[in-house]
């Protein structure tokens, strides 16, 4: 190999070569037909945390859980997992509010299409976590603080399918000195197929953006 490869390469950042070795190591893989199958299944679950589900203070549906969230903690609170489901109050102001607000109008915003869903599910004892978050950092550090003040010991978070092994990570760390209990739940009517995400685009898309996210994560995070 000529010299100045070799120096391209040493220049390249840690990360992007790793994730390199992993793309190229995938490729040599998925061209042997007999193991693909079981090669992307591994792939796909490698994105889900599913913990052992035990009685909790109360069930949190995650941003990005849409209605699979919903139907998920609906059920778990008909299971007696937790008497109460917390959803989060919304993200930042956007444009439209702020233009309110500079007018002098209070400007609330719609209601959260969370909060008849799950009474329609026969939920009724419903809280907001009043920050808003823009991402899943944002997140786990909004509901560090709000179990921190409620004094929670146990609580349930469900997450979607394909984003919950990242959140995981990230609320262990976010709650690393806590004494609350975080549980994991991935939300089963996700649109992320684990087994199956590569017959879709939509679901080859996921897997890309997501595996690309958690292998970054657990490269800046090694232990978490």
């Amino acid at each position: 190999m000529p010299l100045s490869m070799w120096r391209m390469i040493a220049r390249t950042p840690r990360w992007a070569r790793i994730m390199a070795v992993v793309v190229l190591a995938g490729a040599i893989i998925l061209g042997v037909p007999a193991v693909r199958p079981s090669v992307l299944r591994a792939a796909g679950w490698a994105l889900v945390a599913n913990d052992g589900l035990e009685p909790s203070d109360i069930i949190v549906i995650a941003v990005d859980a849409g209605g699979a969230g919903v139907l998920e903690a609906a059920d778990l609170v008909h299971a007696g997992i937790a008497p109460r489901v917390a959803v989060f109050a919304g993200g930042p102001p956007d444009s439209v509010e702020r233009e309110f607000a500079r007018r002098g109008i209070a400007y609330e915003g719609p209601i959260p299409l969370k909060l008849p869903l799950l009474k329609a599910l026969g939920v009724t004892a419903i809280e907001l976590i009043p920050t808003a978050v823009a991402g899943t950092t944002s997140e786990a550090d909004a509901l560090s603080g709000w179990c921190a003040q409620r004094r929670f010991q146990s609580i349930v978070v469900v997450s979607a399918t394909d984003h919950s092994r990242r959140l995981r990570r990230m609320l262990r760390r976010a709650m690393k000195n806590h004494q609350t209990r975080v549980i994991i739940r991935p939300a089963r009517h996700s649109t992320f197929d684990p087994d199956r995400w590569w017959e879709t685009r939509a679901g080859v898309r996921t897997e890309i953006i997501e595996i690309q996210k958690l292998l970054f994560d657990v490269i800046r995070h090694p232990i978490s």
